[in-house]
């Protein structure tokens, strides 16, 4: 065997064994990048970095509605979309202060929305008003996407913003229903409600926390206690 044939044979194997490394460090570090990645996209669209005008525009966009097509979150699903960067409409946040969740909402419940915030369930359901159904992931890390939904007690606070007003719920509901349940997001007559939905361990129901409007206070960027709420300030 020729050098040129030897550095080209050694060439291959060392390729070859970097293309192993890196798929080996993919499968050991799997869930450490894919809960990194959705903890940086997260904080990219948290209120802090939209305006009211944000808002506004963002509401006038198109948006999926059809939860039948969200797909399983997985490192693949997280990469894929990342490296889209395909700008998502933010149009508010949720926050529930008692399980430390503060997420931003888009409209509708497209595949990358669900993986880096909450989804609006209804294509002209307004905050204040009716039955606000959001959606989004339940994950292995009890802190990110929806997981936190699970440890909401009754009487917990819910609040939402789009940077005009807050509105503030009180948890009246949390248990796990059918996924063919879903008259939950349907709007009850005389009241004002918020409902939080996402998938069980098993995909095959869905956990539910529904709260009743309590409260509306104005939006003031200058309130401490909104600024903690709605983590507007950055904290790194």
């Amino acid at each position: 065997m020729t050098n040129k044939n030897k550095k080209t044979k050694n060439w291959l194997i060392n390729i070859f064994c970097l293309l192993l490394l890196i798929v080996g460090l993919l499968l050991i570090f799997n869930k450490q990048i894919q809960n990194f990645i959705i903890k940086q996209r997260t904080d990219e669209y948290q209120l802090r970095q939209v305006s009211r005008e944000d808002i506004l525009a963002n509401e006038q966009a198109s948006g999926e509605f059809d939860f039948d097509k969200v797909e399983s979150l997985d490192l693949e699903a997280v990469l894929k979309a990342r490296a889209a960067n395909e700008p998502l409409p933010v149009i508010g946040n949720i926050s529930v202060p008692s399980v430390k969740m503060s997420l931003p909402i888009f409209k509708g419940v497209s595949n990358t929305a669900l993986l880096f915030g909450a989804g609006t369930m209804k294509p002209e359901q307004k905050m204040g008003e009716g039955n606000y159904g959001l959606a989004s992931h339940r994950m292995v890390d009890p802190t990110l996407l929806f997981s936190p939904i699970l440890d909401i007690k009754e009487g917990d606070k819910i609040y939402l913003t789009n940077l005009d007003k807050v509105y503030v719920y009180e948890a009246t509901f949390m248990d796990y229903i059918a996924a063919t349940q879903v008259e939950v997001i349907d709007d009850v007559e005389d009241e004002v409600l918020v409902t939080l939905i996402t998938c069980d361990t098993t995909g095959t129901n869905r956990y539910c926390v529904q709260g009743k409007l309590v409260d509306v206070l104005e939006f003031n960027s200058q309130d401490n206690e909104q600024n903690d709420i709605f983590q507007l300030k950055n904290n790194k």
